[in-house]
C-alpha cells in the first residue's frame, strides 16, 4: 500500500466512544492463575514457644544470643516447644536423626520462628499438624516420616553429587567454570538445612555420614587460594561460600575478601550467606555493617563488583528483621543482595509458592530473586526433590507476573557441568527420567580427554517416584547398573 492508501485505510477505523472504553476497561484483566497482592512483612511472636516467654526484644535481636540458642538436639527443641507438639512427632524426629539425617540438627531462633508461624498454640498439640506440614520445617528440621521408604536415596546419588571435592584447584576452591571458582573458606554454617549440596563436608558427622575435614591449616588454605588466583588471570568471579561465611570471624573474612579485591584478574565477589534470613541479626550489626561499607570501597576503588547472595525457599521466611538486614546491607553500596532458593516437593513446587516468596523477596527485602535449583541428588533426599519435566511446567508459570530482571531462572545443577536452565537438556527421556546435557567448555578433569570442539554429554535423573509405571519398573529392574545407556 502506498502512504496514501495507508492514510486512507486508517481514516476509516472508528475510535471507541468514552463510555465503551471505560466499559471496557473497568472490568480489567480476566482472572489470572495467580492473583499478586501486596503483603506486609510480619515478625512472628517467638513468646508463642514456652521456652521464649520470656525472652526480651533486645536479647531476640542479639546476634550472639541467638547463636547460643540454636537449636542443636531433640531435647532443646523440647525445651522451647514442649507440649505444643506431641511425643509422636518428637519420636519422628529422634528416629530421623538416627536413621537418615545427612545433616545435624542446627536450627537458629530466627529460622524456628518462622515455622508455623501464625498459629494459636494456647493448647497441647496446637501446632503439631501445622509443624509437620510446614514447608520450613520440611527442609530444616526433617522427620523421618517424611523420607520415601520405597526410593529414599537414588541409585545415583552421591554424597558429593556435584563432584566439586574433585575439582578442587587447592583445596577447598572448585574451579569448575571457566571464569569462576567457589572458595569454601569454611565447613560450618549458623544452620544445617536437610537437603545441604555439601553434606559431605559441612556440619557435624551423623550416624549416616561420617564428614570429610580440611586438611590444611584455615590460614594456609585461605593462602593458597589467594596464591592459585593470583596466578590464574582467566578467573574473574569467586564465590566466597562454604559452609556459610558469616562463621568465619569477621575480620578474617574482611582480610580475605579485601586480597581478593586486589587481584588484578577479579571483576566480581559474590559472598553467599543463608544467614540474611536465618541469623538476619548478624548481618545487621554494627562490626558487620562497618567491616562491609570498608570492602564496599575498597571494591569500588578496583572497579570489582561486591554482592551477597542468600538462601529463603518459602515467603514467611522473609520478616521486617530480614528486610532490615538486606536493606541495610544494599545501603552500604553493595551491587545486589540476590536469593539462590532450593526447589523442593512440599516446600516451594507450586506456582503460587514461587511467586510468593519472589514477590515477598522483592517487595519486602529488595532482595532480588535470582535462582531455583533443582535439589541435588544427594543420599536420603528423593522426598525433597523434583523432576526436570514439573521444573519446566513451573518456570513457565511464574513467567509474566514479576520483571523481567527479577524473574528467578530455575536451574539443574547437572553432575560435571554446572547449572543448565531447565529447558536445556539436548535430550530428554521422560520414561525413565534421564536427561542429556551439555556444556561448551571444559572442566579440570577433562584435561586431554577430548579434542577442543567436541561435546561431552552428562546425565541427571528425576526422583523415580514421579515417573510412569513402567519408568518405576524399568529402574526396579536395574537400579544397580554402573552405567545407563
Amino acid at each position: 500500500m502506498t502512504d496514501i492508501a495507508i492514510h486512507s485505510h486508517v481514516s476509516q477505523l472508528t475510535a471507541p466512544s468514552a463510555t465503551e472504553l471505560a466499559a471496557a476497561l473497568g472490568s480489567g484483566l480476566p482472572e489470572q492463575p495467580y492473583a499478586y497482592q501486596s503483603r506486609s512483612l510480619v515478625e512472628p511472636d517467638w513468646r508463642r514457644f514456652p521456652g521464649w516467654r520470656n525472652v526480651s526484644t533486645a536479647d531476640w535481636n542479639n546476634p550472639q544470643w541467638q547463636r547460643a540458642h540454636c537449636i542443636k538436639t531433640v531435647a532443646q527443641l523440647r525445651q522451647v516447644v514442649g507440649e505444643l507438639l506431641d511425643d509422636s512427632c518428637y519420636a519422628d524426629l529422634e528416629r530421623d536423626q538416627r536413621e537418615r539425617a545427612t545433616m545435624s540438627m542446627l536450627l537458629p531462633p530466627q529460622m524456628l520462628n518462622t515455622i508455623a508461624p501464625s498459629l494459636d498454640t494456647a493448647t497441647r498439640g496446637g501446632i503439631t499438624e501445622a509443624f509437620r506440614t510446614d514447608p520450613v520445617r520440611r527442609y530444616m528440621v526433617p522427620l523421618y516420616s517424611d523420607r520415601r521408604q520405597d526410593w529414599p536415596s537414588h541409585p545415583f546419588a552421591e554424597r558429593d553429587s556435584l563432584h566439586e571435592q574433585d575439582m578442587w584447584a587447592v583445596e577447598g576452591l572448585t574451579h569448575r567454570y571457566p571464569t569462576k571458582v567457589l572458595a569454601e573458606v569454611v565447613a560450618t554454617c549458623p544452620q544445617y538445612c536437610g537437603h545441604c549440596t555439601r553434606m559431605d563436608l559441612v556440619g557435624n558427622s551423623t550416624p549416616q555420614v561420617a564428614k570429610a575435614r580440611f586438611v590444611m591449616r584455615p590460614a594456609d588454605r585461605l593462602k593458597a587460594m589467594l596464591d592459585y588466583l593470583s596466578t590464574t588471570p582467566g578467573v574473574r568471579d569467586v564465590v566466597v561460600s562454604g559452609g556459610d561465611v558469616a562463621n568465619l570471624p569477621w575480620p578474617r573474612l574482611e582480610a580475605f575478601v579485601s586480597e581478593l579485591i586486589r587481584i588484578s584478574s577479579i571483576r566480581d565477589i559474590r559472598l553467599a550467606s543463608k544467614a540474611v534470613v536465618g541469623l538476619p541479626q548478624y548481618w545487621s550489626s554494627d562490626e558487620v555493617r562497618r567491616g562491609m561499607e570498608r570492602l564496599v570501597r575498597l571494591a569500588r576503588s578496583h572497579d570489582v563488583q561486591l554482592a551477597v547472595h542468600t538462601h529463603a525457599n518459602a515467603a514467611q521466611q522473609i520478616t521486617p528483621a530480614v528486610a532490615a538486614a538486606a536493606r541495610g546491607l544494599i545501603d552500604t553500596g553493595l551491587r545486589d543482595v540476590r536469593n539462590q532458593g532450593v526447589l523442593m516437593s512440599g516446600v516451594n513446587d507450586s506456582v503460587e509458592a514461587l511467586l510468593d516468596l519472589s514477590f515477598a523477596l522483592l517487595d519486602g527485602a529488595a532482595i532480588m530473586p535470582y535462582y531455583f535449583y533443582l535439589c541435588d541428588m544427594i543420599p536420603f533426599s528423593e522426598h525433597w526433590r523434583t523432576s526436570v519435566s514439573h521444573a519446566q511446567d513451573l518456570q513457565q508459570g511464574i513467567l509474566g507476573y514479576l520483571p523481567g530482571f527479577a524473574t528467578p531462572r530455575i536451574v539443574c545443577d547437572v553432575p560435571f557441568i554446572g547449572k543448565r536452565w531447565v529447558h536445556q537438556p539436548l535430550q530428554y527421556d521422560r520414561e525413565r527420567g534421564i536427561s542429556y546435557w551439555t556444556k561448551n567448555y571444559r572442566t579440570s578433569l577433562e584435561k586431554g580427554a577430548e579434542e577442543p570442539g567436541n561435546v561431552t554429554t552428562h546425565q541427571y535423573f528425576d526422583p523415580i517416584h514421579t515417573l510412569p509405571e513402567s519408568g518405576q519398573d524399568w529402574w526396579r529392574r536395574h537400579a544397580s547398573m554402573v552405567e545407563v545407556d
